[in-house]
């Protein structure tokens, strides 16, 4: 097991370097020019006050030099500096990540318990009217763009009933302490961890029933069966465990994408993650702060694939791991 994880970290770290490469000169090929972003809000554009800039942050240097610095800055966990911000983006990233990482772990656990436990309930209903319910949900959210299920939630339990708070990560001006401020936190966690946790949801619940019912066609299940084993432990040890081993791939392959799904959830909530920063920083041309978001994204991504491969093992040790 120690041999596999060092062998997937060294792959890793090339694959992060290669993935910064990338990252690095899409964004430089893309249209906008960052010094006549600021130039413009400063309110002075003129050639001068442009080249000032363009020196000041080294824009004015080969692209190949841009490049190697950066190279040389990310290897040491130094991701530049914000030019709209003012300010390390390695510490503007970290400030900002455990918002994400709140927001995105809640909308990861409650979209695997509630996928995996309406898939379960479907597949042992099959034909029934439960399963047509479960069915038509899990179509319903799937299909609906996440940006309007935002927009109705909050429309519908902030201002309409005023149940919830509709924006924010916690009330402003309360200074909130220990306990209490746990709990407003989690009152504005609540529609936005929701809201973006119902579209994992429904791809969890069909991937779990699909795999449920393939799995309880199989052989060793119709013995197990002969044998004279409650209903029950069947579905528990036989079914339900050789079943979660696809919702575990792709449960991995999501887990670090649904950063990317925060973004427009995030945006619409005022919620001060780091899709919310991408989203500024990409409207601002803030090139290093895009590059670094990228970075944080890509290494999560591999990590929880990382997890992944070692879930594999646990869920069914006839799996080996190779390097």
């Amino acid at each position: 097991m120690l041999g596999f994880i060092a062998a997937r970290l060294v792959k890793a770290v090339f694959i992060l370097l290669a993935i910064l490469v990338l990252n690095f000169v899409l964004i430089h090929a893309a249209p906008g020019d960052p010094a006549a972003v600021m130039a413009g809000e400063a309110g002075a554009a003129d050639e001068k006050f442009l080249q000032d800039l363009r020196e000041r942050f080294g824009l004015d240097q080969p692209f190949t030099v841009q490049l190697w610095n950066y190279m040389k800055g990310a290897i040491q966990l130094d991701l530049g500096f914000s030019y709209r911000q003012q300010m390390p983006v390695a510490e503007l990233i970290w400030d900002r990540l455990p918002a994400t990482l709140l927001l995105t772990a809640t909308a990861f656990v409650i979209s695997i318990v509630i996928g995996v436990a309406a898939g379960v309930l479907a597949a042992q209903t099959q034909g029934t009217w439960w399963d047509t319910l479960i069915s038509s949900l899990a179509l319903l959210f799937y299909a609906t763009p996440l940006f309007w299920v935002a927009l109705m939630a909050s429309l519908l339990f902030s201002v309409v009933l005023g149940w919830l708070p509709g924006f924010g990560y916690q009330t402003i001006g309360a200074n909130y302490t220990g306990i209490d401020r746990v709990l407003d936190i989690g009152k504005h966690l609540i529609l936005p961890a929701t809201t973006l946790g119902l579209f994992f949801t429904a791809i969890y619940m069909r991937m779990t029933r699909a795999s449920m019912l393939e799995v309880s066609r199989l052989d060793f299940v119709k013995t197990a069966r002969a044998k004279g084993l409650r209903n029950s432990v069947i579905q528990r040890r036989h079914v339900l465990r050789n079943a979660l081993l696809p919702v575990i791939t792709l449960a991995g392959l999501q887990a670090g994408q649904i950063v990317g799904g925060a973004v427009l959830t995030e945006t619409v909530f005022a919620w001060p993650g780091i899709g919310r920063l991408m989203f500024e920083a990409i409207s601002q041309r803030d090139y290093n702060v895009i590059l670094g978001v990228f970075f944080i994204s890509a290494a999560m991504v591999l990590l929880f694939n990382l997890i992944t491969d070692i879930l594999y093992g646990i869920v069914d040790p006839r799996i080996r791991l190779t390097k």
